[in-house]
């Protein structure tokens, strides 16, 4: 099988690994290959490009990049600080473009799914993305363009009260918490177990804010503990709605659809998005 002349490429940057994919014009994944991120940003550069050349497609349109990053200068293509990796200040999208040597444009990673999802839920205005993972991302897509107004820190900068003291919201709702206070992965706590009715709680107030503040159309999850929606997803539905007011109608709230791959596929989104005209 052959492949089409104009193809992008999708990078999806992650704590523990990278996800490298070739993407035809339309957005069809016809490679893919996974590493673990290093955590010496020289090793990575080097481990990216000897992967990137096991393609058998080496020309691309565009690229597009979804990095864990909580602070990111835009204008300068300059990653500051990341949620979950060591590197500071690293000039990434130059970096990338020597390796890739084609346009690139790079977001954050739970902004870049956001993308991905409301490409999928076209019936949808505002689309509120929630990633529950190591940490808590949060992004809003309006109008299938991704809002950067929306921050990039998510769950590390929104505030709630937890045990009698203001708390970032991931500290104590995010996969890595569930594993600190109850010693068990999500995939390991069965449907039905006293852990998700718990959860939900911490899971309800940090939603409430977001609805109250961003008043998206529909909310989707997805992330590690996202997976595993159909585990407390009715719990948490229901627990929504019994807040809801005249002024504040509590939307859909859903599993995203394609969770391993969704930041892939958003880079590909943004890179049609920015390099259209090219």
């Amino acid at each position: 099988m052959g492949y089409t002349k104009i193809m992008y490429l999708g990078i999806d940057i992650g704590g523990t690994k990278t996800l490298a994919a070739t993407l035809t014009n339309e957005g069809v994944i016809t490679e893919s290959v996974k590493f673990p991120t290093p955590k010496d940003y020289a090793e990575f550069k080097k481990q990216l490009k000897e992967t990137l050349k096991g393609f058998k497609h080496q020309e691309f349109k565009a690229c597009g990049v979804g990095l864990p990053v909580t602070e990111f200068d835009r204008k300068r293509g300059v990653a500051i600080v990341f949620g979950n990796l060591p590197w500071q200040m690293v000039p990434i999208q130059k970096d990338i473009e020597k390796i890739v040597d084609c346009p690139v444009a790079i977001n954050n990673d739970a902004k870049l799914a956001a993308l991905s999802e409301a490409m999928l839920l076209k019936q949808y205005s505002k689309v509120l993305y929630v990633t529950i993972s190591t940490g808590i991302g949060t992004a809003l897509v309006v109008d299938r363009v991704i809002d950067d107004n929306v921050g990039d820190a998510g769950g590390a900068t929104m505030l709630l009260d937890f045990k009698g003291k203001p708390t970032p919201w991931e500290k104590f709702a995010s996969g890595r918490a569930i594993v600190e206070r109850y010693g068990r992965f999500a995939e390991d706590i069965p449907k039905g177990d006293p852990v998700w009715p718990i959860m939900v709680q911490d899971w309800t107030r940090g939603f409430l804010q977001l609805t109250a503040m961003l008043q998206p159309d529909v909310i989707v999850i997805g992330g590690s503990v996202g997976a595993y929606f159909d585990k407390y997803g009715k719990l948490l539905a229901a627990a929504l709605k019994k807040h809801e007011t005249p002024l504040m109608t509590i939307p859909p709230i859903i599993q995203a659809q394609r969770p391993n791959e969704c930041v892939v596929y958003g880079a590909y989104d943004y890179a049609v998005q920015k390099f259209k005209d090219v």
